[in-house]
């Protein structure tokens, strides 16, 4: 692939310079594991939600609390003695004085069905976020993938462009030559003129994508300015193994880690009706404790008290929100399930899509290979042809320009291999670094990317 624009390049005299360093695919996924958010928000995830295993548990451990109180109070107490007949017998009391008050009390849950149930959904809630976290992971290696590759593709664009600008130029000379000497009209000028014009402002949008491309690569590895290795010649065109388009998506459908996390939330979500049924279901506390009381005051009383108590709640009737909070839940478990159908057929979409597209770019590659080779017969062809006049400098630019499109193609199609194998992998949820470095290896580390300045 490379020969092939190093060819046009030394044919225009374009040249590229080398920096010293550069990283490859392996080395700018490296850099996007330690500083894409996406991926460290995935795992800040994952760290919360195990958290709720240890509160769940919690519920169903013993309780132990101290309850302590001091109060200073002022009493003004009068009293009458209904004794007497006669007269009514009075008498008041004034009297400032504290007191103090101390409760431990332990608390141990004895049946609690919700508790209990509570305890067992964590299980599936910590599956499903590890499992979110593991496609997180895979979606990491095939966007850091896809966002190198498309620095790739635009650059080959710029260099396209760039190649064509000045192809379009050098016509545009010898066109004003020609003119100069009277061997073609001032149309084939204003011809070349205009296929320059558009080479240029096409070179613009180029260079403008790249730098976008370029920033899209940034957002997952950081602010980093380091040049990127360019796809070498060598790049073995094989069909995945195996060769069964079913078998990859029976794979899909057990592996895929969305599937995983969509059927643990569905069974999660299974549990919260139970949860919720529950609310019908007495409660029973077990609760020891120790009390003790002293006041200063004149008439009062100091108690050393210990209690051991059996509690039960048994709910009768609490509005209808029992009823109504379970049906709640099984319509969430019902959109769960629709929610693990509709992964499912997403995975499998996905699955036959990269799988068709390996097969087909395989053929693409071939087929524009020689697309590049007949453009380039043709060019020359033409040139043959303007030169004994049976051409114009119209069919010559036409020709240059199908040459470059058929060369830009042609790198494309390459990539399009690469990005197809990997998303086949990314479906299965097989893709790991392994897979990523046997694309590494097709990496030419002499022939590399600047980012622009």
């Amino acid at each position: 692939m490379r020969s092939l624009l190093l060819a046009i390049s030394a044919t225009i005299g374009l040249t590229l310079a080398a920096p010293a360093s550069s990283e490859d695919l392996i080395q700018i996924y490296d850099r996007a594991v330690q500083s894409d958010p996406a991926l460290k928000e995935a795992e800040q995830n994952l760290y919360s939600t195990r958290e709720v295993k240890p509160q769940a548990r919690a519920l169903l451990l013993p309780n132990l609390g101290i309850t302590a109180n001091a109060q200073y109070q002022n009493d003004s107490i009068t009293s009458h003695n209904p004794a007497y007949t006669d007269s009514l017998t009075s008498t008041h009391r004034n009297e400032t004085y504290s007191s103090r008050g101390l409760t431990a009390s332990i608390t141990q849950p004895v049946y609690n069905r919700a508790d209990w149930i509570q305890l067992d959904q964590t299980s599936h809630t910590i599956a499903q976020a590890e499992a979110q976290y593991r496609d997180a992971q895979i979606a990491l290696m095939a966007r850091t993938t896809v966002a190198y590759f498309d620095v790739l593709r635009a650059a080959d664009a710029v260099h396209v462009q760039e190649a064509l600008v000045l192809a379009d130029e050098r016509q545009l000379e010898q066109s004003k030559q020609r003119f100069d000497v009277g061997l073609v009209a001032i149309t084939d000028v204003n011809e070349s003129q205009a296929a320059y014009d558009r080479a240029r402002a096409n070179l613009i949008n180029a260079q403008n994508n790249l730098s976008n491309q370029w920033e899209a690569l940034r957002r997952i590895i950081g602010p980093v300015n380091i040049p990127i290795e360019r796809l070498g010649e060598r790049l073995p065109l094989t069909p995945p193994q195996p060769n069964d388009i079913n078998a990859w998506a029976n794979a899909a459908v057990k592996n895929n880690f969305g599937v995983i996390a969509a059927v643990e939330a569905s069974q999660a979500a299974k549990k919260q009706i139970d949860i919720e049924r529950s609310g019908h279901f007495p409660t029973f506390n077990l609760q020891a404790g120790y009390d003790l009381a002293r006041s200063e005051a004149q008439v009062g009383t100091d108690s050393d008290s210990a209690f051991v108590a059996l509690n039960m709640v048994l709910p009768l009737y609490q509005g209808g929100g029992v009823t109504s909070r379970t049906r709640q839940a099984g319509y969430d478990f019902q959109a769960a399930q629709e929610r693990v159908d509709q992964v499912r057929r997403e995975v499998l979409n996905n699955v036959r899509d990269a799988f068709r597209g390996i097969l087909s770019s395989i053929s693409d590659v071939k087929a524009r290979q020689a697309a590049v080779v007949s453009a380039r017969s043709a060019l020359e062809s033409t040139q043959a042809g303007l030169e004994v006049g049976t051409r114009t400098q119209v069919d010559v630019l036409n020709a240059q320009q199908r040459l470059f499109e058929a060369e830009f193609e042609y790198l494309s199609s390459r990539y399009d291999y690469i990005v197809n194998g990997v998303k086949l992998h990314q479906a299965t949820s097989t893709l790991t670094r392994d897979v990523l470095v046997k694309g590494n290896a097709w990496l030419n580390p002499k022939d590399i990317i600047s980012p622009p300045s």
